[in-house]
């Protein structure tokens, strides 16, 4: 919907896309970080537009409500409800391993503010349904947002979790706690 105009407005405002998507995937875990401010969706939008990829999203579900809640859910979005414990990693892979092609996009820092670890789901469902993370970086200072190649998970949370820093330690702008403590742990092991 509108995927014209989101691709135009992503050119018009100086942002283009480094990298490339794999479109031989019929499935992937897209993790966008740094979450960093509300411009992060429109970018992310139109970025999705001009890769000509159908992507969801996962949004917090106080965004789905009244009067704009049309709006998140027709630009592919689905809500979670984060003040429940209710099994969501094994809900989405089950989303996940009824659909054949399927490409959903989380924030795993779950808040525009600085934290130290990310949230972890998104590592989760990959792994039980055997699917790659594709790294997605939206590097503000030089308008471009940055794919990295898909990344397959090992199981060994604390080398995927390095590997995950070591690429977000090279967007520009980005300086966050969770990618020093990650790169540390990683180190250390």
């Amino acid at each position: 919907m509108f995927n014209w105009l989101f691709s135009a407005l992503f050119r018009l405002f100086g942002w283009r896309i480094d990298g490339k998507f794999d479109y031989s995937l019929k499935k992937g875990m897209l993790i966008v970080c740094p979450h960093a401010s509300w411009v992060d969706f429109p970018v992310g939008v139109g970025a999705r537009a001009s890769l000509g990829v159908k992507m969801g999203y996962w949004g917090k579900a106080e965004l789905f409500k009244p009067p704009f809640g049309w709006f998140f859910r027709a630009l592919g979005g689905f809500p979670v409800d984060r003040s429940k414990s209710n099994n969501l990693v094994d809900g989405i892979a089950k989303i996940f391993n009824t659909q054949e092609e399927l490409f959903m996009v989380i924030t795993p820092e779950g808040s525009r503010k600085d934290v130290e670890k990310l949230k972890t789901g998104f590592y989760y469902v990959a792994l039980q349904v055997s699917i790659p993370v594709i790294m997605v970086g939206f590097d503000y200072p030089g308008k471009k947002v940055v794919l990295a190649a898909p990344l397959y998970l090992t199981g060994d949370f604390d080398k995927d979790m390095g590997a995950i820093a070591r690429f977000y330690s090279t967007i520009g702008g980005v300086q966050k706690s969770w990618i020093k403590n990650y790169l540390e742990t990683a180190k250390s092991k």
